[in-house]
This record gives structure tokens, sequence and C-alpha cells, in this order.
């Protein structure tokens, strides 16, 4: 696969993320939990590939624009998780006592 095609699919992937929303809200903890860590590992993920693309690619601009989309879109994703996660530990945990 060329390398320009692989960063349309981490493309392809990102928005796919972003558009295949899922309502946390109605999760279990543990779903939660297990959904924050997938969106991390993705993240980490996408960035190795990124950074692996830095050092191959002409096109710094399409490198640049992948590296910009999934960054916000895999940080708008946990920092949602991550709130809906904390409201459930406080509404579960701390204000059962």
């Amino acid at each position: 696969m060329e390398k320009s095609d692989e960063i349309e699919k981490l493309i392809d992937d990102v928005s796919f993320r972003k558009s295949n929303f899922k309502d946390y809200k109605k999760m279990t903890m543990e779903q939660i939990s297990q959904e924050l860590r997938d969106i991390m590992k993705f993240e980490q993920e996408s960035m190795n590939k990124i950074e692996e693309f830095e050092k191959i690619q002409h096109n710094q601009d399409l490198v640049k624009y992948v590296k910009i989309i999934c960054k916000n879109t895999t940080q708008r994703e946990i920092t949602q998780i991550q709130e809906i996660y904390l409201k459930k530990i406080d509404s579960n945990y701390l204000n059962s006592k």
C-alpha cells in the first residue's frame, strides 16, 4: 500500500470514530473504562503512524492535517468520556455515602 493511501486510510479511521458517536451516559462504568482505554490506544497507535509518515512523506501538509484532526478528534472524545466517567463515579460512589 502506498504511503498516501495509508494516510487517507488513517483519516478515514479518525473520521469514522468521529461519526460513530456512542452514548456513554448509558454505559456501565466498566464499559466506559474500556472505551477510554480503547480511544487512548487508538490515539497512541495513530500518532505512531503519523510519526512514521513524517519521516517518509513528501506532502508534509497532509501529514500536519492528519495529525491535527487525529489529535482534535481523540482529545474531544477522551474529554467527553472522562467527564461522563467522573460524573458516574460521583453519583455512584461519592454520593452513596
